[in-house]
């Protein structure tokens, strides 16, 4: 039974999301605030963090920072219609995925066992016994294990299963559309914004130099593909 953090300040939005999670075969804890929900984390040791960005104190976004400095435990922001601004915010500090207000229990449902499958390697079809090297950066598949330049690189669930995607065909040009469906299961073609702000992630994570990726390469007008030079 997947374990669900829920951090929201609504009462009625709080009390119909943990209801549905809970109905959907979740086990649920409900938090107010995000300095609640902080303290949760600990003690709860959720699989899955949905978090509403607008929180009174401690805002989502700071919760969802805080999280990343220490844990790599999956994100999915929930988020009022129409803030596109505040969704890349969100997505670039650290989320893995979003909905947007109002949450129905089963799209959020899919949402979190799609998350939670990313980290789970008997879904990945590109298995391999032994660890790759491209350069400085390793990675082993078997044991989800990335190190760059000997130093292991600690990746969110969504960062990890798009370099595991990109990484498996050096030199094959994803489009965005493609890696959204491969990665994040979606098919609405207007998530594609999850693509570029866990590229952007994945970037920093790897010390990939501004402009000139070694890695994650942009392919202008078409997507992107694992460098192979």
């Amino acid at each position: 039974m997947p374990r669900v953090l829920l951090v929201e300040d609504d009462p009625d939005v709080r009390e119909a999301v943990r209801l549905g999670l809970r109905h959907q075969g979740h086990e649920v804890i409900a938090a107010e605030t995000g300095e609640e929900g902080w303290e949760h984390l600990g003690s709860f040791r959720p699989d899955v963090v949905v978090l509403d960005l607008m929180l009174p104190g401690m805002s989502g976004l700071d919760v969802c920072r805080r999280i990343r400095d220490r844990d790599q435990v999956p994100i999915i922001m929930v988020t009022a219609k129409g803030d596109d601004v505040d969704v890349v915010v969100g997505l670039e500090a650290g989320a893995d995925d979003y909905v947007v207000k109002p949450v129905r229990a089963r799209v959020l449902d899919a949402r979190i066992r799609a998350v939670l499958r990313r980290q789970d390697p008997s879904v990945s079809n590109t298995a391999r016994p032994r660890p790759e090297s491209h350069g400085d950066l390793v990675v082993d598949r078997a044991g989800l294990v990335v190190t760059h330049r000997g130093e292991r690189v600690t990746l969110a669930p969504s960062e990890l299963r798009l370099l595991l995607t990109l990484s498996a065909s050096p030199g094959q040009v994803f489009s965005r559309q493609q890696l959204l469906e491969l990665v994040w299961e979606h098919s609405y073609y207007g998530d594609i914004r999850l693509v570029d702000a866990c590229v952007k992630r994945l970037r920093g994570k790897l010390g990939e130099p501004a402009g000139r990726p070694r890695y994650i390469q942009t392919v202008r007008g078409f997507g992107y593909r694992f460098g192979t030079s």
